[in-house]
């Protein structure tokens, strides 16, 4: 008898659960305060961009420079050595400046889109408590086994909260 009452409270409760899918990327990705934030990023990768190749230009110029005056004779071996050790100093230094650089864009990435990641998610779990939702999966990230007739897109909601159209 205590079983079968225990089946039946399990049973009504399982009734009871509401699921919910969303798709992340796709509201990601429509949102306004990203594009926003890949302007941000594409102005300060084009300002990086910009530096990289002045830095590669001078190198060259640089270059062609110390190999005309190592091919003279009259150029002590003395020079040319210091030649070699400034062509090898800047090459390092151009190298540290791509690393930096690639570094800093990550970290500017990261920091420009975790608001909006954070926004997204606010908006989902508002969408969640006010459906009465008892899960909301996301289909991005291909987390959904099973997508049965009681199991309701709310991404049109989440879209809503954020006040995307």
């Amino acid at each position: 008898m205590l079983l079968a009452i225990a089946a039946t409270t399990m049973c009504l409760g399982a009734q009871a659960q509401k699921f919910g899918y969303v798709n992340t990327n796709e509201i990601f990705n429509v949102m306004p305060d990203k594009v926003t934030a890949e302007n941000t990023l594409k102005s300060v990768s084009d300002k990086y961009e910009a530096e990289f190749k002045n830095l590669q230009d001078a190198f060259q110029k640089k270059m062609t420079d110390y190999e005309a005056a190592d091919k003279d004779p009259s150029t002590p071996q003395a020079i040319k050595d210091r030649h070699n050790q400034e062509l090898q100093d800047d090459y390092v230094k151009i190298q540290n400046f791509q690393q930096t650089a690639a570094q800093d864009l990550q970290r500017q990435q990261e920091t420009l889109l975790a608001p909006i990641t954070q926004k997204l998610q606010n908006a989902i779990q508002a969408v969640g408590a006010e459906g009465g939702f008892t899960f909301i999966f996301d289909q991005a990230a291909g987390s959904i086994l099973y997508n049965g007739s009681d199991a309701v897109d709310v991404s049109a909601k989440v879209k809503a909260k954020l006040g995307i159209k």
